[in-house]
């Protein structure tokens, strides 16, 4: 076979592979986490990721980078599908289990908490890219400790002090009620939101105190957060997608590598793209495929040919 045949055929069956790996590669769209009361991630982005102000938040960046803070609302699971407890081991609820929030499981009694009290409470959750789902909120027991790793089993799980199911998302935040218990002191409250079109989950803590003084947690201004978002690693989705109706059916993300050299790691499994993001992806690999396989047997065929032709 001539040299530029072999080329072109080696090309060809090139393509199949880096198609479907490109693809594959596609990051997330972003999410969110717990606006009220505020969680901890974002609360240490609202203090800045580079120079945060309280010492909860700078030993939070020392022990994990500041990444984690410009990636504040893409504390998940892709594949959770309600099995949080299974994968999320005692002392990483807060991370879940991601080790690249693990600065946000720090055992301490420091933490920027919002003051609150026993009765009904209005809970917000910060949404950059709105889904179908549940919002599950559970506070700690009587006798927490927070200077001890959080657990499984120092969260009330058979009372939940609030529980939404498709709440409407206005203004940037999905806004919900609960009733918290009368605690004192310094307890905290876990928020799971485990979408219904995809088995992806998020996951918060907030720190908060019944009583007494802490440090006041605040949140991330919408300028902090446009001005920092091309330092996330997650694409956001676009924040005209807040007041987005989310009774209507799911539409696939837009999932677009936001620059050359962005990690690829990530499987579809494991990234959280909704199903019909996922079905997209394989379709248009399995056609780019196609065009490989075609373009391979026409330059066999030439070859065959031109062979033919010199003898």
């Amino acid at each position: 076979m001539p040299a530029r045949h072999k080329a072109a055929t080696v090309a060809a069956v090139g393509l199949a592979p880096l198609a479907l790996t490109a693809l594959a590669g596609a990051p997330a769209a972003a999410h969110g986490s717990m606006g009220a009361p505020h969680s901890r991630v974002a609360q240490c982005y609202a203090e800045g990721p580079e120079s945060p102000a309280s010492a909860a938040c700078r030993a939070a960046v020392a022990a994990g980078g500041t990444q984690a803070l410009y990636d504040w609302n893409g504390v998940r699971i892709g594949d959770a599908n309600g099995r949080h407890q299974e994968l999320i081991p005692d002392g990483k609820l807060c991370s879940a289990n991601n080790d690249a929030f693990k600065g946000l499981d720090l055992a301490r009694a420091d933490w920027p908490a919002t003051a609150v009290s026993g009765g009904s409470y209005t809970f917000k959750y910060r949404v950059t890219a709105p889904h179908k789902g549940t919002f599950t909120v559970y506070l700690t027991k009587s006798g927490y400790d927070p200077a001890q790793p959080l657990s499984w089993d120092d969260l009330d799980l058979a009372n939940p002090v609030a529980t939404a199911t498709d709440p409407a998302a206005s203004g940037g935040f999905y806004t919900f009620s609960g009733t918290l218990p009368e605690r004192s002191g310094r307890q905290l409250l876990y928020a799971v939101w485990q979408r219904s079109d995809s088995p992806e989950a998020f996951y918060s803590c907030s720190d908060v105190t019944f009583g007494g003084t802490a440090p006041s947690a605040s949140a991330p201004s919408e300028e902090q957060i446009e001005n920092a978002a091309d330092k996330s690693t997650i694409e956001h989705g676009g924040h005209g997608d807040q007041d987005a109706d989310t009774s209507a059916e799911p539409v696939a993300e837009p999932n677009v590598p936001k620059a050359a050299g962005a990690d690829t790691g990530q499987n579809l499994a494991a990234t959280g793209q909704n199903s019909g993001t996922a079905y997209l992806a394989m379709g248009g690999a399995a056609v780019l495929a196609l065009g490989a396989a075609v373009l391979f047997a026409s330059v066999r065929r030439r070859a065959v040919s031109g062979g033919r032709r010199g003898r």
